[in-house]
């Protein structure tokens, strides 16, 4: 087949090296030039994708993968084209901002041609595909969808990091808006994509068709609001359980010794492109999803509440120089979408601290870039927030922090010894050293 697929970022390059590595002719679409070069190159644009690297090379060097910024050129022809353009919210309306998607999907209109079968891979809100993108497409095609091409909903379901491995692990949903629609989109899947043999799954994995368009966009939305919302209810277990000096940790972990409990881990931020997203995406076509509202307040609040703890252990953070242990939104990724370290930084400069970022995976001029005062451990510091679980943090030391009065593990992950003083953590009560007697911490 000749594949087109548009928007060459963290998931949709992955998948272009993955359909090129299975015979296919892949043409990648994106509007910059620059991601474009480095495609053509065999270079990845950016870092941190397991087996990207060595697999963009051999697809670009068997000529089976090149990319372009023109649409003319990448979509006639075309059996197939994958959209994976972003989706934003508005901060100030929560609203969808659909200003990339609605451009992207009239420019492959206007050079769409009979036969192709276009799949959307974006999360949408329920009922974008058939009240949005048909018409659209339509209008500026002058095809007919179930006559001249067909349209389907597929959402991507893997974690940028180790998508290739993710790509094989879980079914993959389609929502078509026709039977004939459904019997394209099932055979093109299983033409790219191979699947793990899982026993843990009601039914074989491979190509899961969920019936229509609007039930894949609600699995995808589901899947991960329901992380969103378990976080949430895991913040509010630890806020309650810290008034009764309970261990919210080992209490977690006794619920989840028996298969009908899973629940999730509290912490200080929700980041990334999807759990601080989707929910909202949600709620704008589900109003009235109150439990949704309310774990996506507890969950954004986080930072500020950590932040507080700290301050009020320590008298106020005025003057206070305080260490943000991680910019990104998650360990061993290089990527800070939604991450918690803006709100975080945000509340110790509102309470006069001065806030300093590390991260392992950021020069000093990146985190420049991103707004913050780098930090490097071993400097003098009065406070620390483990903001990130990047696995180097896990066997800090005092002597990383020379005169540190106070670090709040705010990811559970510390498993180093602090000389007998367990650092604070969510859902217990915060200390600092000048309020033990033993000076020597």
């Amino acid at each position: 087949m000749r594949i087109a697929v548009v928007g060459l970022g963290k998931i949709g390059l992955p998948l272009a090296v993955q359909y090129a590595s299975k015979g296919h002719t892949v043409v990648g679409v994106d509007v910059n030039p620059r991601t474009v070069e480095l495609v053509n190159a065999g270079k990845e644009p950016f870092p941190g994708e397991a087996h990207l690297a060595e697999k963009l090379d051999a697809v670009v060097a068997a000529g089976s993968l090149s990319a372009t910024t023109d649409y003319a050129v990448g979509i006639p022809g075309s059996d197939a084209v994958v959209v994976v353009v972003p989706l934003f919210v508005d901060d100030v309306t929560d609203q969808p901002d659909f200003g990339w998607m609605d451009s992207a999907t009239h420019d492959l209109a206007a050079n769409l041609t009979a036969g192709c079968l276009v799949s959307y891979e974006t999360t949408l809100p329920v009922g974008t595909t058939r009240t949005r993108w048909k018409p659209m497409l339509e209008q500026d095609s002058g095809l007919t969808e179930g006559v001249d091409f067909h349209l389907v909903f597929s959402p991507e379901r893997v974690t940028t990091g180790r998508t290739f491995q993710d790509l094989r692990r879980y079914p993959k949903l389609i929502g078509a808006l026709s039977d004939a629609g459904t019997a394209r989109a099932k055979a093109f899947y299983e033409s790219v994509l191979d699947f793990d043999v899982r026993d843990d799954l009601p039914r074989p994995n491979g190509v899961w068709d969920l019936g229509t368009a609007e039930a894949a966009e609600m699995a995808k939305l589901a899947e991960t609001t329901y992380r969103d919302v378990n976080i949430g209810l895991a913040n509010q277990f630890g806020a309650f359980a810290q008034t009764h000096g309970i261990d919210i940790y080992s209490v977690i972990e006794a619920c989840n010794s028996q298969p009908f409990s899973h629940i999730h881990q509290p912490g200080i931020a929700v980041g990334g492109h999807c759990i601080p997203v989707y929910p909202r995406l949600y709620l704008s076509v589900d109003p009235d999803a109150t439990i949704v509202r309310e774990a996506r307040r507890v969950n954004a609040a986080m930072p500020a509440k950590v932040v507080s703890e700290v301050a009020e252990a320590l008298g106020g953070l005025s003057g206070l120089r305080v260490a943000v242990l991680g910019a990104a939104y998650r360990g061993g990724v290089k990527e800070t979408a939604f991450s918690g370290v803006f709100a975080t930084v945000k509340a110790i400069a509102a309470r006069g601290g001065i806030p300093v970022v590390h991260d392992p995976m950021f020069s000093d001029d990146e985190l420049r870039t991103l707004g913050f005062e780098p930090y490097h451990l071993g400097e003098p510091v009065d406070a620390a927030i483990i903001q990130t679980d990047h696995s180097v943090y896990r066997c800090l030391v005092p002597d990383n922090m020379p005169g540190v009065r106070l670090l709040f593990d705010g990811r559970h992950v510390l498993s180093s010894d602090w000389k007998g003083v367990r650092p604070s953590v969510i859902g217990q009560g915060v200390t600092c050293k000048a309020t033990l007697p033993d000076e020597s911490l």
